[in-house]
């Protein structure tokens, strides 16, 4: 699902190709797509934020991830993988974005650790990372 959604997002933000080829450009497009998929209510409690070096750094405010409240809720955040996160990665990848991800995660991090924060190193081709 996630090229025809990111297919989809770059339509309605109206972001072309090249844009995408540059950290800033990404990370603007990456802020965007956030703002249309997330209702208010939830993406006051996440942070998305670009740093040198084309790093990405992203945290859930401490016990706020709507995924976490409802996995706890219904009694299966044992066994819940993180799929927002998981998204975002599928986003990278729909776009043809190499990247890493830091802390790799396997579970949920707010579940696992008591919070949810980590790194997206972005890596572009050369000349590209204004």
């Amino acid at each position: 699902m996630a090229p025809i959604e990111m297919d989809r997002m770059k339509r309605l933000v109206g972001v072309a190709r090249e844009k995408l080829e540059t950290f800033d450009g990404l990370v603007q497009f990456m802020l965007a797509a956030l703002e249309l998929t997330l209702p208010d209510s939830v993406s006051k409690n996440f942070e998305f934020t670009a740093h040198a070096g084309n790093l990405i750094r992203w945290k859930w405010e401490s016990l706020q991830c709507f995924a976490y409240k409802g996995m706890k809720q219904i009694g299966v955040i044992d066994g819940y993988r993180c799929g927002v996160m998981y998204r975002i990665e599928c986003w990278l990848e729909a776009l043809g974005v190499k990247y890493s991800m830091r802390p790799v995660i396997e579970g949920c991090l707010m579940h696992e650790k008591g919070r949810c924060e980590g790194e997206i190193q972005v890596f572009l081709s050369a000349g590209t990372e204004k």
